[in-house]
């Protein structure tokens, strides 16, 4: 390790680095991210290179998992764009690559050794691929998706006006007929799930700074807990501390990656949510003997061979076609029609690290805006600082399309009139600086209005949002502790509209007078709460699985995948609406009625009883026995999906997954420190005191303390 850096843990295994100038500060950042998370930031690298055959594991699923990452040629151009980025930019990556390095060297983790890998050197391209999969996994990949089962839905025949009626201003440019005439390679149902015959299968997170106006301090407050998967040790987000000088920041970073993501400096803070932009988008290719017909011309392919290595197992050879519509999806060698899909970060990593380190230099609002408005990830982002100013900025690579439409549909890949027409100008982009309300939140809802364009098409719910806008407008003289509260706030305002309707119609029956009396809270002794989602779940099958979809479409949908937690926003509409097509004739109490005959004669059960989740390590994934210790749990937890402190559990890609909040940040420009809870640890490594130690803070309601140099300090 460098002789110039002095780097200690405080009393709570949060590791401090102190530096002359800000490559030895991410050199720092390298050595402990590969100390603490180094076995995550290999496996996420594994992942990413698609090499997890090779590798690891040679199972049929790793096979299917190298071949989603190999598509993504996550790892390819990244010789030119390390070639092009800055003095300090290239100073910083290096520096940051030496320290990983260098603690490699030190110690591997153990788990390779039982799995007879010893993994390579750590490479600026290895972070690059970090910053992409970040960027896309869950977030960019559930517009994908969403899109994928329109396609799916049109092809069941699904009827136009229960189309236009779900996906209301979305489907201009929509060809039905071409568009059943699209071969899909991949579907989002499996083939053995069934449609039905009914007809005539990321990532979320809260934000929110507060003017000195409204808070007792007379300074701003800002607010952030991201909403990631939970049941998975270590966690996403590594906390760390730095000085130059006296110049520092304190937050959280992501291992792999040389950033303070969330944060704080003496002069400003910061806070980021995911912002649904559709920033992705599919094309209809027409393919024959090869070739695909683009602007009258049969032109062709670019061809690109990937060669899977498979673990005492004949290796795999992968072909992919791509154009300027990205990866087609099919073989144009058999003629037809496919789609291409496009991600407009597909070949992105350092731009944001370039405007990540411009916040070690921003002193107020307007520059935090500048720098963070030009990261390539789709984020929204609030923003504080000591001068009492506050504000909002949408960031990510959007692409301009031809007026009229918005990215959603599909649409004919020949027609060059459907070609992207370069990026939006990030000024453009939705934002706001010291709103007159005196406070700003974001909860990946529709933030349309804040732009001079309208990159969102399928935002998430507005429920977690409205219930913080209303809090903060009710509320005055905010402290922390106040901001503490309604992280854990647990009331659902999705569940108050859905009872004004259903209270009226309920039976005189133990389930009925349990959901009658619900005070709409996912708190873990509701037995209501579970009763309302069981209720939920049968609106969903007897609206869009007997009058659209198909049973068993909406009942996978419901238990395999992420649409209807990403989406439900879509669904709710209509399941709220007075009259609907969807209701296939029938009155809205006569739907209500008929699922709650159906679906409410359940024993009532305590939330937490049925909300549980088994924390896993993420390499061996609940595999060893519970004994050892490497998963922990199940703990239950409460909150649900349109609460401020959201608590989502579902399957996706045949896992268990959740949405929760993965850390909690307050900081008060009244004091130099930050209050922070996590659901984990500092470290990946099971025998270590650092394993999940903050994770009884996380459930307790507890904050501990940051500020940017401890009196505690504690050896590495």
């Amino acid at each position: 390790m460098k002789k110039n850096i002095t780097i200690y843990r405080d009393e709570n295994g949060i590791p401090h680095i102190e530096a002359e100038n800000k490559a030895d500060v991410y050199y720092g950042m390298g050595y402990m991210h590969a100390r603490d998370r180094g076995m995550q930031m290999i496996l996420m690298r594994i992942l990413g290179e698609g090499r997890l055959s090779e590798l690891l594991d040679s199972s049929d699923t790793s096979l299917q998992i190298d071949t989603f990452f190999r598509k993504m040629n996550w790892r390819g151009n990244t010789e030119r764009y390390i070639a092009g980025i800055g003095d300090l930019e290239k100073q910083v990556l290096d520096s940051y690559v030496q320290g990983v390095n260098d603690a490699f060297n030190e110690s591997i983790p153990g788990e390779f050794k039982l799995l007879g890998y010893r993994p390579e050197a750590w490479k600026a391209e290895h972070t690059i691929i970090i910053a992409r999969m970040a960027g896309y996994l869950t977030l960019s990949q559930s517009q994908d998706e969403m899109e994928r089962m329109f396609v799916e839905m049109v092809q069941n025949n699904v009827p136009v006006p229960l189309l236009e009626e779900l996906f209301p201003g979305n489907l201009k440019g929509l060809d039905v007929g071409l568009l059943k005439k699209v071969k899909l390679q991949e579907k989002v149902v499996p083939p053995e799930t069934l449609w039905g015959k009914a007809v005539p299968r990321m990532m979320a997170s809260n934000n929110w700074v507060i003017s000195g106006k409204k808070t007792a301090s007379g300074k701003p407050i800002l607010s952030n807990d991201p909403h990631l998967e939970v049941n998975r040790l270590p966690n996403v987000w590594y906390e760390m501390a730095a000085d130059i000088g006296g110049r520092y920041i304190i937050g959280a970073t992501m291992a792999g990656a040389p950033a303070f993501i969330i944060g704080r400096s003496n002069d400003l803070s910061w806070g980021v949510t995911y912002a649904f932009i559709d920033c992705i988008d599919s094309w209809i290719e027409e393919c024959k003997n090869g070739r695909y017909r683009y602007d009258g011309k049969w032109k062709d392919f670019e061809v690109r061979k990937e060669f899977i290595l498979r673990k005492k197992k004949t290796p795999v050879e992968l072909t992919f076609y791509e154009n300027d519509h990205g990866v087609l999806n099919g073989d144009p060698s058999e003629n037809g029609y496919y789609l291409s899909s496009r991600w407009t970060a597909a070949e992105s990593g350092l731009q944001s690290m370039k405007y990540f380190l411009k916040l070690w230099d921003a002193r107020n609002v307007r520059e935090g805006m500048d720098a963070l408005g030009q990261i390539e990830a789709f984020w929204n982002w609030v923003l504080a600082d000591r001068h009492g100013n506050i504000g909002f900025q949408m960031s990510g690579l959007v692409p301009k399309r031809r007026p009229g439409v918005s990215g959603f549909i599909p649409l004919p890949g020949w027609d060059k009139k459907n070609n992207w027409k370069g990026l939006v100008n990030y000024r453009d982009l939705p934002r706001a600086y010291n709103p007159v309300k005196g406070f700003f939140a974001t909860a990946n809802h529709d933030l349309n209005k804040y732009g001079k364009v309208k990159p969102i098409n399928m935002p998430m719910g507005s429920y977690r949002a409205d219930r913080i806008n209303d809090i903060l407008e009710k509320g005055d003289s905010f402290t922390p502790e106040d901001v503490f509260k309604m992280h854990y706030d647990v009331y659902s305002l999705q569940a108050e509209l859905f009872m004004k309707i259903i209270r009226p119609l309920l039976p005189d029956t133990e389930q009925g007078r349990v959901l009658r009396d619900w005070n709409c809270e996912y708190s873990l002794d509701s037995k209501a709460a579970y009763l309302f989602e069981e209720l939920y779940r049968g609106l969903f099958l007897e609206v869009f699985g007997k009058n659209g979809m198909g049973e068993g479409a909406v009942d996978f949908f419901g238990k395999e995948t992420g649409l209807f937690v990403d989406f439900y926003q879509n669904f709710d509409r209509i399941l709220l609406a007075k009259k609907s097509a969807w209701f296939g004739g029938k009155s809205r109490d006569e739907i209500y009625t008929g699922a709650i005959e159906k679906y409410l004669g359940v024993k009532p059960i305590p939330w937490g009883k049925t909300h549980g989740v088994l924390f896993k390590n993420i390499l061996f994934d609940g595999k060893l026995p519970r004994i050892l210790g490497f998963d922990r749990g199940p703990y239950p937890l409460p909150g649900g999906r349109a609460t401020i402190h959201q608590g989502q559990i579902y399957r996706a890609a045949g896992r268990l997954t959740t949405f929760f909040p993965s850390f909690r940040f307050v900081t008060d420009f009244s004091k130099d420190e930050a209050h922070t809870n996590i659901a984990g640890g500092p470290s990946d490594r099971r025998f270590s005191k650092w394993y999940i130690s903050d994770l009884k803070n996380w459930m307790k309601k507890r904050y501990k303390k940051i500020t940017p140099k401890s009196a505690n300090k504690m050896k590495i």
